[in-house]
């Protein structure tokens, strides 16, 4: 198990050692993710459907990217490695977890944010954007867990947190694919917890709001759409942000280290949102 907290020392700990997998870590909330364990001295294991990008993002953060180091390496010193990871594909994943354990050590934590958002009002929505929906944000967050948490409790520790959306708690119009299949990925994430918490594994659930990401970026087709978010919009029964800005990635990595902290040792089968109060909850 890891080091308790330590009374009057500020900051997450209990980082020293951990080995941690995020999926979709090639842009936006993925990214800000592996960025913000690998300051904090986590051997991240970033994997993307597209290599290009996470090849450039553990190319930047760690100079040593290219032979792996020996497993276990991370140990407080950071290191980030890319992986093309495909986490529809269940062969796929745990092929992918297999070589991340023999490269950089076992998962530790296990950050599921790969998603994909298809629009559109019920009656127009086609098979495929709905199986499409599902395979990533559901099938995908169903089988990285399943390769990946058995390990864990097996060592008596791990955490797994879930990318989900405040559109799994709230309807949205034009977005019952997305939404449907975030709530799909909330009570999963929850149930695992249930089933794995005498072992010592946590399973929490962030929930963005608005974010400054290209996913939100392209729901916008006019310039007043930011607005719209901000201030809300009658005609689709949006309330707006009550805090006034849109998030930044940062701030859903915050949360995420918050969770897979020892900060957050007592803490499982939970649901935050980061979404500056647009759901009033």
């Amino acid at each position: 198990m890891s080091d308790h907290p330590v009374p009057g020392v500020p900051g997450p700990s209990g980082f020293t050692g951990k080995v941690a997998l995020v999926t979709g870590a090639g842009q936006g909330i993925g990214e800000a993710v592996v960025r913000a364990l690998f300051r904090l001295g986590v051997a991240v294991a970033a994997t993307d459907v597209s290599p290009k990008a996470v090849t450039a993002l553990a190319a930047e953060l760690d100079p040593r990217t290219g032979p792996p180091p020996a497993a276990g390496h991370g140990a407080g010193s950071g290191a980030v490695r890319a992986y093309e990871l495909d986490v529809t594909d269940p062969a796929a994943v745990d092929r992918t977890a297999d070589r991340i354990g023999q490269e950089l050590g076992p998962v530790d934590i296990l950050v599921n944010v790969a998603g994909v958002l298809r629009t559109g009002p019920v009656a127009e929505l086609t098979d495929e954007d709905w199986a499409a929906t599902f395979a990533v944000n559901v099938q995908g967050v169903f089988f990285t867990s399943r390769a990946v948490v058995p390990g864990m409790a097996a060592r008596g520790s791990g955490s797994v947190i879930t990318i989900a959306s405040n559109a799994a708690g709230i309807p949205r119009t034009g977005m019952s694919a997305y939404a449907a299949s975030k709530a799909a990925a909330v009570m999963f994430t929850k149930c695992l917890g249930l089933e794995y918490a005498r072992s010592g594994v946590r399973c929490n659930i962030v929930a963005p709001g608005s974010t400054d990401t290209p996913m939100q970026w392209g729901l916008w087709n006019d310039p007043q759409a930011p607005g719209r978010v901000l201030d809300g919009d009658l005609a689709s029964y949006r309330t707006g942000i009550p805090l006034g800005r849109i998030a930044d990635p940062r701030d859903i990595a915050d949360a995420v280290v918050f969770l897979a902290s020892d900060q957050a040792r007592h803490i499982t089968m939970q649901d935050l949102y980061v979404d500056g109060g647009a759901t009033l909850r």
